[in-house]
């Protein structure tokens, strides 16, 4: 009875070798699932980033409105005709960095 024991158990074992130390094994299946969902996640953000630069350069090509504001905000520029004047003095406006534009008729 006991040598039927024994060799029960070794098949056991034997049958356990590929599914804890093999190619598949669990721990390697384990990771790898891990790094399937951080690459999602990069996917994800990169997916968002891609829809606005999409967004972006649909709005470049269709109209003016996207480059004048894009002139105006990063390059300072102005209309022709028009005053730039900055109010200073109120903490409110200055904190957040508020710019007006007046246009002289």
């Amino acid at each position: 009875m006991r040598v039927v024991t024994y060799i029960l158990l070794a098949l056991l074992l034997l049958l356990q070798y590929p599914l804890w130390l093999g190619k598949g094994r669990w721990l390697k299946v384990w990771d790898m699932g891990k790094q399937v969902e951080a690459q999602k996640q990069v996917n994800e953000q990169t997916q968002k980033r891609n829809a606005s630069l999409d967004a972006e350069v649909r709005d470049l090509k269709r109209g003016t409105e996207a480059i004048e504001e894009r002139a105006r905000n990063e390059l300072g520029m102005v209309k022709q005709g028009e005053i730039f004047f900055q109010v200073v003095g109120d903490e409110a406006a200055t904190a957040s960095g508020v710019a007006a534009t007046s246009s002289v008729k």
